[in-house]
């Protein structure tokens, strides 16, 4: 069982690949199937990126892109790209910031479900969140969401900052969300953070619901080789 120091690092580690995939690489490459399966850990716990099956590249200012045969795995897939097919680097953005959260909370965002609300993962981490906002002084909600196995070694301010990000990186708006070089300076930053807005697929509404809507789109689930 991975602690909190080593799954900080983890996070760290992929916001930087990714980041290295968006900025530093000589083409600038969209994943589009960022999710726990594809990340693997070496012998360091240093975060690897898998199956660059679905990347696409992009040269030059052109990196957004249109297409029918939507493709990725549901519980990571960005909003304009399950249901308009649309697609840049502010969609692995939001898969990134799922995967924060999961790796927080130790849940799936797929799936997940809570006694006093339908919301998925993000809704539910939204609502503890805005206890940061509403009440300086009472900061136990987002640590709720934390998984029990890291209540013995989390340092409170990484949690939250990790859960911040991660809820502004899945923001329901692409252009609401941080570029990765934003994430990676904020993650190791004290600075103050803008305040999330909606994330996607709220209100009780799970992504598989709002995918399978869109009749003109097709889903291909696919898994790590």
């Amino acid at each position: 069982m991975l602690n909190w120091p080593q799954r900080f690092h983890i996070i760290n580690g992929m916001a930087r690949g990714i980041l290295y995939l968006h900025q530093d690489s000589r083409l600038q490459i969209i994943h589009r199937d960022l999710k726990a399966g594809n990340i693997l850990l070496d012998d360091d716990m240093n975060p690897k990126i898998s199956d660059f099956g679905l990347a696409r590249k992009f040269v030059g200012s052109d990196s957004t892109a249109k297409t029918k045969k939507v493709v990725g795995t549901h519980g990571y897939i960005s909003p304009e790209y399950a249901v308009h097919g649309h697609y840049s680097t502010k969609s692995d953005v939001f898969s990134f910031g799922v995967m924060v959260l999961e790796i927080v909370s130790g849940k799936k965002n797929r799936g997940f479900c809570h006694e006093d609300h339908s919301d998925n993962l993000l809704g539910h981490v939204c609502q503890l969140i805005t206890v940061l906002h509403g009440d300086s002084t009472k900061k136990t909600g987002p640590i709720e969401l934390m998984s029990p196995s890291l209540h013995d070694s989390c340092i409170v301010p990484e949690v939250l900052r990790s859960i911040h990000v991660g809820l502004l990186c899945v923001q329901h708006n692409a252009q609401d969300r941080p570029t990765m070089l934003s994430v990676v300076l904020m993650l190791v930053s004290e600075g103050a953070l803008p305040q999330p807005k909606q994330p996607a697929f709220f209100t009780g509404e799970s992504q598989s619901e709002v995918v399978s809507s869109a009749e003109e789109y097709t889903i291909t689930q696919t898994y790590a080789r």
